[in-house]
């Protein structure tokens, strides 16, 4: 009768739970997809806007998407790679927090204290903003030396070709295999890193921790957003799809790959100009 009831309970937390997360990503989704539309309605990037109200595109000479940020600027760019890093990595950890749910309410019903799994999920959230930061700020340097275009894409196909040809390349890299057996295994990480906290403080740096194999795994696909466009919706729905199956899929380390193989040729292809 005692397991009925805690295999209800726990039945109820994984709706619950599920239907969170879901609501995340899809409020970053929405998010990203009304200011993708938006910046392809005028033809910038997403703080492009606020320089027809001011003097920098004039003063500088350089188109509106190209033109010096302002702190404004910059916080706009922060918080749209914060809401993409959100929708397209809460999937793929979506198993890693229902696992860690899923154990701390068999312990609370067990007498035992143990921290939400909302402590953890905001531990790897958290490694995944530090990366939104990094994203940012790679961009500001970016657009500096004018090698992005007004829609944040590689400006020169030379640029774009090396940006997936190192893609490709660390798809085969050691670092990444490890990173991404990470990943696939929540128990396997669990058991390697001193298993499952109790505590708020520990479970926060137990997601952090898993948060920063995940970087690890996916950086330099995200890195990709520059070549066909930061908000060109379909290629990052495409680079969402990629890092789920990678971790979502018994095939996921020949489907990197296989990424890998098709990243760098293609990069290829394109700084010789034949794409």
């Amino acid at each position: 009768m005692e397991g009925t009831r805690l295999e209800a309970v726990l039945r109820r937390d994984r709706a619950v739970l599920l239907a969170a997360l879901a609501a995340l990503a899809i409020l970053a989704w929405i998010y990203i997809i009304w200011i993708g539309t938006a910046m392809h309605g005028s033809a910038g990037s997403p703080h492009g806007s606020m320089m027809e109200h001011g003097s920098s595109a004039d003063a500088s000479g350089l188109a509106p998407g190209l033109a010096p940020w302002s702190t404004a600027d910059a916080l706009i760019m922060l918080l749209m790679w914060l809401t993409m890093m959100i929708g397209m990595m809460t999937p793929s950890a979506a198993p890693m927090i229902l696992i860690y749910a899923r154990v701390g309410r068999r312990a609370l019903d067990g007498g035992t204290p143990f921290a939400p799994a909302g402590w953890f999920a905001s531990g790897y959230l958290l490694a995944w903003s530090g990366y939104a930061a990094a994203a940012t700020a790679l961009q500001w340097l970016l657009e500096e030396a004018m090698l992005l275009t007004p829609m944040m894409a590689a400006g020169s196909p030379l640029f774009g070709g090396l940006l997936l040809i190192a893609a490709g390349l660390y798809q085969w890299t050691p670092f990444k295999d490890s990173c991404l057996a990470q990943c696939q295994s929540p128990f396997l990480f669990i058991q390697r890193h001193g298993g499952f906290r109790a505590d708020r403080a520990g479970a926060l740096a137990l997601g952090l921790r898993h948060g920063a194999y995940c970087i690890g795994c996916c950086w330099a696909l995200m890195l990709l957003l520059f070549v066909g466009g930061v908000m060109n919706l379909l290629w990052i729905a495409a680079i969402a799809a990629l890092v789920l199956a990678e971790k979502a899929l018994p095939s996921g380390r020949l489907i990197a790959r296989a990424v890998g193989l098709v990243s760098a040729g293609a990069g290829v292809a394109l700084a010789a100009g034949v794409l």
